[in-house]
């Protein structure tokens, strides 16, 4: 059997963080992406360290994820992937977005890139095991 050992934040070892695009990649951005609440819980869920890099000023990425009750480790924009990246050690960085800056952004700083319409199962963040 294949269990996924505890993470250890001190270390990053067996830790994923999760970078989320916001307008087009979530449900409430602007425009409106694919990706639900439920996904963003189901990553939580797995222990996985999550926050937002956007386009949209830090108080309102602040008041987007308040308003919809989820405790992010982190805001900014896209351009400050890197300072996340050494704020936080971590087995494995992702950054899901839908723009060709989002994917610019997030591999400049060392982090894998997921376009959000090819997510594997949208409904679920197994496949971030």
């Amino acid at each position: 059997m294949n269990r996924r050992q505890p993470a250890d934040a001190s270390t990053g070892q067996g830790l994923t963080l999760v970078s989320f695009d916001i307008d087009g990649t979530l449900f409430f951005g602007d425009p409106p992406g694919p990706l639900e609440l439920s996904f963003v819980h189901a990553v939580l869920a797995q222990g996985h360290v999550i926050g937002s890099a956007s386009d949209r000023p830090r108080s309102h990425q602040e008041r987007l994820w308040s308003t919809h009750e989820v405790a992010v480790s982190f805001i900014g924009g896209k351009h400050h992937l890197g300072e996340v990246r050494d704020r936080f050690p971590a087995e494995r960085y992702v950054h899901i977005g839908d723009t060709d800056t989002d994917e610019h952004f997030a591999l400049l700083a060392g982090f894998e890139f997921v376009w959000v319409d090819r997510v594997p199962d949208a409904t679920s963040a197994a496949w971030l095991l």
